[in-house]
């Protein structure tokens, strides 16, 4: 898994946002109001993303409906747990991805793992 190209997130941050999924005129008329972007360049990152596996499609008269596979912070997490295998030696990532964090973070992150221990689930 990779993350997003720029016009990607984009498109991905349209159908997060919309919690009945959005079809390429939605995704479009919300991406002009915030630049000029071409339908058919909209149509063809919508496609690229369904085809990927990032979107699901449901046939709506003459259009389709879009809806992530993942949620955003799903996708994050996705994200978070390549960079954790790939990157060389996970303790020392770890470290360095925690001391980077916020302390209110690093709370939530605490008990989260304290509470998972108590669970079995962690």
């Amino acid at each position: 898994m990779r993350g997003f190209g720029e016009l990607e997130a984009a498109v991905m941050e349209q159908i997060w946002t919309s919690s009945e999924g959005a079809t390429v005129p939605e995704v479009h008329e919300r991406l002009e109001a915030q630049g000029d972007i071409a339908y058919t360049t909209v149509m063809s990152v919508v496609h690229n993303l369904y085809r990927k596996g990032r979107l699901t499609r449901r046939r709506e008269g003459r259009t389709h409906r879009y809806r992530a596979t993942a949620s955003r912070a799903e996708h994050s997490a996705d994200l978070m747990s390549v960079a954790l295998r790939s990157g060389g030696d996970p303790h020392t990532i770890l470290t360095h991805f925690v001391q980077q964090m916020d302390p209110a973070d690093t709370r939530r992150l605490a008990q989260l793992l304290a509470r998972m221990d108590e669970d079995g689930t962690g």
